[in-house]
């Protein structure tokens, strides 16, 4: 308890409970109490004054003394006017317990994002490690024997048998005669704990081949890992002869173009598209020339293509003009990869685009912009930066309604509460986006 006088001098202070017997209250004698206030109490102390001066009623605020220096006090402040010494009575309740609550919230939350997003990034190097694996692989649930996930190689070996993979009964998956010896090869491991393997025979197929299971708990339970593996090494390498072959006619026949280069952007290989599209007659005439040579904005493109596999292997969706070697511009979307080998190069897609997609009829909005985050990155060197972020706050507020719609089914209420807004408010922002049909009752 402190007592003022009418310029806010503390005259007397007192000190109640154990939490505060360690303050010391003579530094506050003498002195303005403005002068112990932390910069963002001082606007509340200055209104509660305010409104002792008034003969208002009295209300409690939250207030952060700092007596001294790296030292804060939190308390819950209220003033009353003393009208017969002409005196304030400052009466303040101490917060340091929920002070420190508060802290300790706040650290958890804190622990709890971090631990999301190390969830998320060993999530991301598990997708990639599953389908980065050369072996077919599929996870099935223990209790159902149901397929829950299946690599590219595993969806490539059963496509014949299944377009879609997970769902499907695993014995389903094998020769018929062999489904008893898969049954008790997947008891086995998951009694044993250990990975077992058996020879098996897939539906429809001529060769055996070897089926490792085992077993590992994730939070919907267990599940069996299972790998094939085949019995011959010399039938697996004129298989991927095979498909060698395959890729190498594809992109020779593709209608896009293609293109390999190094790591300075020199290209290596061409294919016939990509020759064509730039108005020459074989490879060797773009044979160890630079890829800048045939993009509108040369040396620009390359260095964000390069830089941006670099940094993360991969590249979708770039849109800029190829420029062919008679002058002419032809709207593009570059897609780029990362190949493996001694020296690091890569693989460029280029993707003529449509008329429906040129610089002069990209989809927009009534304002001129992309109705989507992909389209809104195509605009990027085909129009400025200040048209295209001008509108950018009304593209993300119509997804998030439309987002919040489709994920409450409609339900108009539960929408605005999912976004925070009052109902009158969503309907407003619905009529102007125009996602209201005429006559709908609201």
């Amino acid at each position: 308890m402190m007592v003022l006088d009418k310029q806010s001098t503390v005259l007397e202070v007192a000190v109640f409970g154990k939490d505060l017997q360690g303050l010391d209250s003579s530094v506050f004698k003498g002195r303005s109490v403005k002068d112990f206030l932390s910069f963002d109490s001082q606007q509340k102390f200055s209104s509660m004054w305010d409104s002792v001066v008034k003969a208002q009623a009295p209300t409690w605020r939250h207030v952060n003394f700092s007596p001294s220096a790296g030292q804060d006090l939190p308390l819950q402040v209220s003033l009353v006017s003393q009208e017969k010494d002409q005196t304030v009575w400052l009466f303040g309740r101490d917060l340091s317990s929920l002070s420190q609550m508060q802290h300790r919230l706040v650290e958890a939350h804190q622990s709890m994002e971090r631990d999301f997003l190390r969830l998320r990034h060993m999530e991301a190097r598990y997708r990639l490690l599953f389908e980065s694996v050369a072996d077919p692989m599929l996870v099935a649930d223990v209790a159902q024997r149901r397929v829950m996930e299946a690599n590219s190689a595993a969806q490539l070996l059963f496509k014949d048998v299944n377009r879609k993979l997970p769902g499907t009964d695993v014995l389903q998956l094998f020769d018929p005669s062999k489904r008893e010896a898969l049954d008790n090869l997947l008891r086995e491991a998951q009694n044993s704990g250990r990975m077992e393997t058996g020879r098996m025979r897939l539906l429809k197929s001529d060769h055996d081949c070897n089926l490792h299971a085992s077993v590992f708990v994730q939070e919907g339970g267990p599940q069996f890992l299972l790998r094939l593996q085949a019995l011959s090494s010399q039938q697996t390498s004129l298989s991927n002869a095979s498909v060698i072959d395959w890729f190498h006619h594809a992109l020779d026949q593709a209608p896009v173009g293609f293109v390999v280069a190094d790591r300075l952007g020199t290209v290596l290989a061409s294919n016939p598209e990509f020759c064509s599209m730039v108005g020459v007659a074989s490879h060797t005439m773009l044979a160890n020339k630079s890829l800048e040579e045939w993009l509108a904005r040369g040396g620009v493109d390359l260095g964000v293509l390069l830089t941006n596999l670099r940094q993360s292997r991969t590249l979708r969706s770039f849109a800029t003009d190829l420029r062919s070697i008679v002058g002419v511009l032809i709207p593009v979307d570059i897609t780029a990869v990362t190949l493996n080998g001694v020296d690091p190069t890569y693989g460029f897609f280029f993707h003529e685009v449509s008329g429906a997609r040129s610089r002069d009829t990209m989809p927009a909005t009534s304002g001129g912009m992309a109705d989507s985050v992909a389209q809104l990155s195509q605009l990027v060197g085909r129009m400025p930066m200040k048209e295209i972020v001008g509108e950018t706050s009304t593209m993300i507020e119509r997804m998030c309604i439309q987002a919040a719609i489709e994920l409450t089914q409609n339900n108009r209420a539960s929408a605005a509460e999912m976004l925070g807004l009052s109902r009158q408010s969503l309907y407003v922002k619905l009529h102007r986006y125009g996602m209201v049909a005429e006559g709908e009752p609201e």
